[in-house]
């Protein structure tokens, strides 16, 4: 592995409720990197009603991306399916998986007002599949991406000051049961995940995803440990994960000056010294 690889998710750039209003200020945050791994939901890439500012975000995004690090690793979230190729990635000999986090729900955001047509969507398309190809993590992954680039951009991409409230305000009022299906997401989301790894990743010792902006560590009862890196937008806040080869440390991001840093350590482990290489899946 590179001497230092660092990984966050949920930037949510360009979208005004991250805190992300440039994106030097990470520049901080990526000193010294080796390699960057960017978990999903970094930008918008779904169809929106205002194309040229999506495109512009993008055009941003992937000029600062393509020289801020030595090497950077897009994964997809639900909100930019077809950024990259790559679904989730297997690290240190495959101790530690990587993936957005979406893919432990059925519905991919149960707490929200899309959930029959990710539900609809997604049994169609897995029901199109042989038996073997259902079963196997990375065809549910690629239904799972596709179902979500047919999901054109709400809010996130109106430019309107007014409009965007007004969309926010919406999303967050309906369902009326909303807050109660969150904190339902949050309460199930360790064991789901510790599902998904037992199935898919059993020598996993380690999973990190985003998806729903609840930054922590748990250890779930299999003995596997779950760290989500939360989200640049409001209200939680952000971590990032530094892996080395001996070492993986989940440290908090701060805010100084403007600028995103890395703050103090929060969670420390040791790893066993693997020569493997990543291996990405598809």
């Amino acid at each position: 592995m590179p001497g230092l690889i660092r990984i966050f998710s949920d930037l949510h750039y360009g979208d005004r409720a991250s805190r992300l209003r440039s994106l030097t200020q990470l520049d901080p945050l990526l000193e010294d990197v080796d390699q960057l791994i960017l978990n999903g939901d970094t930008f918008d890439t779904r169809p929106s009603s205002h194309p040229q500012q999506t495109a512009r975000i993008a055009a941003e995004a992937t000029t600062y991306f393509a020289s801020c690090a030595p090497k950077v690793i897009h994964l997809t979230g639900n909100h930019d399916p077809d950024i990259s190729v790559h679904h989730s990635l297997d690290l240190a000999g495959g101790h530690v998986f990587v993936t957005h986090g979406d893919i432990i729900f059925e519905n991919v955001v149960p707490w929200g007002c899309d959930t029959a047509y990710f539900t609809a969507r997604i049994e169609r398309d897995l029901a199109a599949l042989d038996e073997k190809s259902r079963l196997q993590l990375d065809s549910r992954l690629t239904v799972t991406r596709a179902a979500c680039l047919g999901l054109p951009q709400g809010h996130q991409a109106e430019p309107n000051l007014l409009k965007y409230a007004l969309q926010v305000a919406a999303d967050n009022l309906w369902p009326p049961q909303r807050s109660l299906r969150i904190l339902r997401a949050w309460r199930e989301t360790p064991a789901r995940a510790a599902a998904i790894a037992a199935t898919h990743r059993p020598a996993a010792r380690f999973m990190l995803i985003g998806h729903t902006h609840r930054p922590g560590v748990w250890t779930t009862s299999s003995g596997l440990t779950l760290i989500n890196t939360g989200s640049l937008s409001r209200p939680f806040g952000a971590l990032a994960v530094d892996l080395t080869a001996t070492q993986l440390n989940v440290r908090r991001i701060v805010a100084r000056a403007g600028h995103f840093q890395p703050g103090p350590v929060i969670a420390e482990f040791t790893l066993a010294e693997t020569p493997a290489s990543a291996k990405m899946s598809t």
